[in-house]
């Protein structure tokens, strides 16, 4: 599947593509006019750049050493071939890159618009420009262009999670340094949580003897009955003095580090290692299970000491203005059964533990304050009360980033829907397991960090977007690859070029030029998902007729399908659609099968010709199917909930309308619920159904679910098997009404509690 034409691209001034040369940037150019003729790069070349622009200019010798075996020899302005200007017309992280037959031009305000220009103008060498150590000096010719360049966003973020799995710095540099490749400028590194403390702090060492290890960790999925381990220690760390390495090496790639120290959860690593900085001073172990757990920082007076202290060594170690203090999942069931907690929150007029909360990170950021710092949480720091100066990463959906831009604080915006890269990118059932979710690439292509419901005021706290990437299920750094490419490449577009304006026409030139890029992957020994040749289906309605779309992104590709076992032909347009039906279909490129066997099964039942509506959007996280995937024909995964299929409703109760158009014979509704408390997802306790009737009269009944306390043996996997609403019982009437009570708020002692549970429906089925 690697094996990828290079496909032609030119971009126009107006910054579109087409197929016809060889430049395919990511991310695209704000604006790009090509010229005719190349310029020819090699070992005679000469260079001029001004001291400000030494990391540009050393970055882009050091790379063409690497790459084609020579370095640009130094000269003046006057008769250098290539010139890095001073140009304080051009905005901050801005250039202009020109190319004419006899030099090549590259002006800029600053030294990060300088190391951008350096940026596209590697990305119009060849892809075995990034191979190290040629046999031989090579020579390159590049087009001749203007292009004229600068970011929607200021703060460009990537996120990695070394807490749950630990990465050497090695593999840490060449992540940051993919980072650079894309003008991406801030690294957000995750260093403590309750599996595992993994910076070296001299004051504590505990933190590292016991807090870096656990003595096993956890096989399969968290849900999985019984959970399993591998019975192995596990751990690592980072000395203070690889920081300082890696701080350097993101330096020289322009790329500022934002490092995470979790408070007050998240901690159950660093009071396995110092238990009395927990509220029962009980000894604990390092967490080998994913999750939140309810050992906390309970907020005495040693434990802000501590804290202080943590933070006075971590803080000059990293030049970034921001300190990531967490601030998340933080449950409170420990501070409520606290008898000094309760008589803090009584002292200082707290209303309740979420003020406590609040008092917490106001506290600590006086303290980072006081450091010449600020600092960044999770939008939980929303709760009980925003710390004056904080910056909002908003994770949980956009609104905790709205109402923080409301309030006048800087926003980072980083939803569960478009930016978490631990969730699955494809529906294909032998994807690695991942925590669930579905984001697909379009999906992250699709992001608009600014939300409608923010004024041109409003709209200037959010300062950009970040990617995360959690690794409670990414063990390696090939995995790690894996899920982060291409993703990341749509992530870097959205934050650099801007969000689309036109995503129907926007994605699939996105999509050729991420095809066009894959070659230069594959230089730099990256080990990305290539999902560019799969296939996608979708049920159409028309005229009372339902047709079945084949789709695959990119262009140029040859669909062949089968229905029923019939003959394979050719695939032209959708398929229609009259009984059930099985599919079974393939991508092929110049004859040529690629990709994966794709199939379907689709169920004509009474309800796929139905109109439906729900009485609340499903939430942007879980939506990808839309309200049609409920009455589409098509059931969910049976191992995940995470697809296209599955809806997820967060906190609210549904109202599911369908309706026939006429009176209809109706002997069976059926339809399934996800259940998994461990991930904050519950099954409704009950569903109610409103029955019609020829005569127009109507009842209601109601129907009881499982729920996982009855310990019913049909529960398998976290499902819900399948729940007769109506059997062997025919009505008559033109609609239904199917009433979903939300669970309610999570119980203390499970997973999320005190927040909104989750509801997962899958098809509804009517015969």
């Amino acid at each position: 599947m690697r094996k990828i034409l290079f496909l032609f691209i030119i971009i126009m001034s107006a910054g579109m593509f087409s197929q016809s040369d060889q430049i395919a940037l990511i991310p695209k150019p704000q604006s790009l006019e090509l010229k005719k003729g190349t310029f020819k790069i090699d070992e005679n070349i000469t260079l001029y750049f001004e001291p400000e622009f030494e990391i540009a200019g050393n970055f882009l010798n050091d790379f063409l050493q690497n790459g084609a075996g020579f370095q640009l020899k130094k000269t003046s302005e006057k008769e250098a071939d290539l010139i890095f200007k001073k140009d304080v017309s051009q905005p901050s992280e801005g250039y202009i890159l020109e190319i004419s037959n006899s030099k090549i031009t590259i002006k800029a305000s600053d030294a990060s618009g300088a190391f951008y220009a350096v940026q596209t103008l590697r990305q119009l060498l060849p892809p075995q420009a990034e191979t190290k150590n040629p046999t031989k000096k090579q020579s390159f010719s590049i087009p001749q262009l203007t292009i004229t360049d600068y970011p929607k966003f200021q703060y460009r973020g990537m996120h990695l999670d070394c807490a749950r799995h630990f990465f050497d710095i090695e593999f840490v540099k060449k992540y940051i340094a993919n980072l650079a490749l894309l003008k991406m400028n801030t690294f957000h590194w995750h260093l403590t949580d309750d599996q595992g403390w993994r910076i070296e702090i001299k004051k504590y060492p505990e933190l590292t003897a016991k807090g870096a290890f656990r003595e096993e960790t956890l096989i399969g999925h968290y849900n999985d009955t019984p959970q399993k381990f591998d019975g192995k220690r596990y751990g690592g760390f980072y000395t203070q003095e690889d920081i300082k390495e890696v701080v350097a090496f993101a330096a020289k790639h322009n790329v500022t580090i934002i490092p995470e120290i979790e408070m007050p959860g998240h901690a159950q690593a660093a009071i396995s290692a110092y238990p009395e900085l927990g509220c029962t001073g009980t000894q604990i172990p390092v967490a080998t299970t994913w999750g939140v757990f309810e050992d906390i920082f309970c907020p005495k007076e040693e434990t802000f000491t501590f804290l202080e202290n943590v933070l006075s060594e971590v803080i000059p170690l990293f030049p970034s203005e921001y300190i990531h203090i967490g601030g998340d999942e933080a449950p409170k069931l420990q501070w409520k059964n606290c008898a000094h907690c309760q008589k803090l929150i009584k002292d200082k007029n707290l209303k309740d533990e979420h003020g406590l909360q609040s008092y917490f990170i106001q506290r600590i950021e006086k303290f980072v304050n006081s450091k010449g710092k600020k600092i960044i949480g999770w939008d939980e720091i929303l709760e009980g009360g925003l710390a004056p100066n904080a910056t909002v990463m908003s994770w949980r959906g956009m609104q905790g980033g709205i109402d923080a831009a409301k309030e006048k604080h800087d926003v980072i915006m980083t939803p569960t829907s478009h930016s978490y890269f631990d969730y699955y990118q494809s529906d294909n059932p032998d994807e690695p397991l991942a925590i669930g979710g579905f984001v697909p690439l379009k999906k992250v292509y699709s992001f608009n960090p600014i939300s409608k419901e923010l004024n041109a005021e409003e709209s200037k706290y959010i300062l950009g977007a970040q990617a995360n990437l959690w690794t409670e299920y990414i063990p390696n750094e090939k995995q790690v690859e894996y899920m982060v490419f291409p993703r990341i490449l749509a992530m870097s577009e959205v934050t650099w070029s801007g969000p689309s304006e036109n995503l129907e026409k926007d994605y699939p030139d996105f999509v050729t030029r991420v095809e066009a890029f894959m070659p230069r992957l594959d230089s730099l020994n990256i080990n990305y998902a290539n999902h560019l040749y799969e296939l996608e289906g979708k049920i159409l309605k028309e005229d009372g007729k339902v047709f079945y779309e084949l789709t695959t992104p990119t262009k140029g590709k040859e669909i062949r399908y089968s229905i029923n076992n019939s003959e394979t032909k050719a695939y032209s347009k959708p398929i229609l659609i009259e009984e059930n039906s099985k599919i079974s279909a393939n991508v092929f490129k110049n004859g040529e099968k690629v990709g994966r066997d794709f199939f379907e099964e689709i169920m004509y039942h009474k309800g796929i010709t139905a109109k439906i509506s729900l009485s609340v959007p499903p939430n942007p996280a879980y939506a990808a199917g839309g309200k049609e995937a409920l009455i589409n024909g098509i059931s969910g995964s049976d191992k995940r909930y995470g697809d296209k299929e599955w809806l997820g409703f967060w906190g609210d109760d549904l109202e599911i309308t369908i309706d026939f158009g006429t009176p209809t014979d109706i002997n069976s509704v059926t339809t399934r619920f996800y259940n998994a408390p461990g991930q904050w997802i519950h099954a409704p306790k009950i569903i109610k159904m409103i029955r019609p009737f020829v005569d127009g009269t109507t009842d209601t009944i109601s129907i009881p679910t499982f729920s996982p306390d009855d310990n019913n043996e049909n529960i398998i996997e976290g499902y819900i098997p399948i729940i007769p609403i109506l059997a062997g019982k025919m009505i008559d009437g033109s609609k239904i009404v199917l009433i979903i009570p939300n669970y309610g708020i999570i119980p203390e002692g499970q997973q999320g509690a005190g927040n909104k549970a989750w509801t997962f429906i899958d098809e509804i089925i009517i015969e």
